[in-house]
């Protein structure tokens, strides 16, 4: 059985890029898309999200965005599944600041995110990208 947020991402392509939001079909970022489908899948979001910069915490070397995932979701080393949500670091010692969720797995594994330039679109995920994998979750069902 595939997993709720998997079916979900998929629902959301085709949804413009906009920087904070996080709205079917109008806008999100990468983190509106979590944002949205957490609101459709489990019901309202385990905190406010402050207003946050395109750059995140690089400036500052924070890791806030693996932080928040760890406080709200289950960190896993299991094999990967669809409904994972895929934390990536953008560049060898960056901080980790993007995000998508896991679609399928075999025979090739794919993922859904937000991509400014792009908007939703699910991608490969090609070995560049597993190669950026910071950490993986699962989240639990509400």
């Amino acid at each position: 059985m595939t997993h709720p947020f998997a079916i979900a991402a998929r629902d959301w392509i085709g949804t413009p890029y906009l920087h904070q939001g996080a709205t079917k079909c109008v806008g999100c970022d990468c983190l509106g898309l979590i944002r949205g489908i957490w609101q459709e899948v489990n019901g309202a979001e385990p905190e406010q999200v402050p207003a946050y910069t395109a750059d995140w915490a690089e400036p500052q070397g924070r890791e806030v965005l693996l932080a928040a995932a760890t406080r709200h979701m289950h960190r896993t080393e299991a094999l990967m599944a669809p409904g994972q949500i895929l934390l990536f670091r953008m560049r060898d010692g960056a901080v980790a600041k993007h995000l998508g969720i896991l679609t399928a797995t075999d025979p090739y594994p794919k993922f859904v995110h937000a991509y400014t330039g792009h908007g939703v679109v699910e991608s490969p995920l090609s070995a560049p990208w597993r190669r950026r994998i910071a950490a993986r979750f699962e989240v639990l069902q509400g």
